[in-house]
């Protein structure tokens, strides 16, 4: 608990009950265990504090919070001082709801029918399809669109939803898209439309009604940075700052290992074994793998974890420097990394993401003689057909076949 001495009833105010006194010296020492300054949570407390009074005075529990009430509270307030408090509001009720206090937040406050059914079809992805945040986010994307051409605003009626619209609606789109999305478009479509012909929406399963989109395999040559150029990359961090060594420590486990951006974001401490070297690697399916820690790994995590790395209640590795310290909200913050670094360098790759660097280091091992085996082994592909992509990439190779077979009258 923070040795911060709180004013939760200035001056001669009644003082409040126990419970919300309780409940607000709690929020300032879970901001305190955030790494906020102590301004900043004298500010929120403040603010805090004077819902509490709001609450008190309308005879309600904390457990009837919610964004209404948030909203109601601070209606008269305008300007940055408005936004600072709902801010501070809306960080109590993270708080509260972290605790179990207050019920989960509902996906959406849209009483439409089309709204209705989205936030059903949200539960059942997290709850009994287990799909990450990200993944539910672009599947219920492309099921609001489908919904909004086909139904508007109006009634919901997925029993006059045909075949044929749910063809027209992806055939529409498909030419404003990559294959790869339209891809994801189609799978999400089809999971929808299980869901629905699952809780009797549709009186016939419209999956079968999506069309398959087309995307040839190991069509593309995967984008990559030369040896030289991924050292390029890796000097650009500033080893005198935090910033730099945590950075540096995240494009070191790409560069060395092919970890993926998430990958990255899911390491925690207990994942480093010190001892004997080893990393765990917290892949895809929940699936962990055990890998060698290189010697500059190992010294970059040791540089960071010993001279950054704040001690809070988050267990991942790598955090935020700013507040709220937690680790990264996503693998976009591991892409915006690499990106950053990139830019330093003065390369201009036409991809600049996490995978950037993976594709490098599988790269450079095969060009240096390394089997599709060993490849894939390091990479973690659990199909070899997946690590087949990285078989056209070495040219230079390609390009001394080529000149033997002309020197040897294949030109004719």
């Amino acid at each position: 608990m923070s040795d911060r001495s709180i004013e939760v009833s200035p001056g001669a105010r009644a003082p409040l009950a126990p419970i919300l006194v309780d409940a607000v010296k709690e929020f300032a020492t879970w901001l305190d265990e955030l790494g906020y300054a102590s301004p900043t949570v004298s500010e929120k407390v403040r603010f805090v504090t004077e819902l509490a009074r709001w609450i008190e005075a309308r005879d309600l529990s904390l457990a009837d919070l919610d964004e209404r009430c948030v909203v109601a509270a601070i209606k008269k307030r305008r300007g940055s001082a408005s936004r600072n408090h709902r801010r501070a509001l809306l960080h109590f009720l993270e708080h509260l709801r972290g605790r179990r206090i207050v019920t989960p937040r509902q996906m959406s406050d849209d009483p439409s029918p089309a709204a209705r059914l989205e936030e059903q079809y949200a539960r059942y992805l997290r709850e009994e399809r287990g799909l990450v945040h990200v993944t539910a986010v672009n599947y219920r994307g492309f099921v609001r669109r489908l919904l909004a051409e086909r139904f508007g605003r109006g009634s919901t009626d997925l029993t006059k939803l045909r075949p044929r619209d749910v063809a027209d609606f992806l055939l529409r789109h498909l030419r404003t898209m990559s294959p790869k999305r339209a891809q994801l478009m189609g799978t999400a479509l089809r999971s929808f439309l299980r869901f629905s012909f699952l809780k009797a929406e549709t009186t016939v399963d419209l999956s079968l009604a999506v069309p398959t989109v087309r995307q040839y395999r190991k069509a593309a040559v995967p984008r990559y940075l030369s040896a030289e150029d991924v050292e390029r990359v890796l000097v650009t961090c500033n080893l005198a700052s935090s910033v730099g060594r945590r950075d540096h420590a995240v494009l070191l486990l790409l560069a060395r290992l092919g970890l993926r951006a998430s990958e990255v974001v899911k390491l925690e401490l207990g994942d480093v074994h010190w001892r004997v070297g080893e990393l765990v690697v917290r892949g895809k399916g929940d699936v962990h793998d055990r890998l060698p820690l290189p010697k500059d790994v190992g010294e970059a995590l040791t540089l960071y974890v010993s001279l950054d790395r704040v001690v809070c209640s988050s267990r991942r590795f790598f955090l935020r420097l700013r507040a709220p310290v937690r680790g990264f909200a996503s693998a976009a913050a591991v892409s915006t990394i690499v990106k950053r670094a990139v830019d330093r360098s003065g390369l201009r790759p036409p991809v600049r993401g996490a995978h950037l660097l993976r594709h490098s280091l599988a790269t450079g091992m095969i060009r240096r003689g390394a089997t599709m085996a060993e490849i894939g082994q390091l990479l973690r592909h659990r199909s070899p057909n997946t690590t087949e992509l990285y078989a056209k990439v070495d040219f230079e190779g390609l390009r001394g076949v080529s000149l033997r077979w002309l020197g040897m009258g294949g030109g004719r």
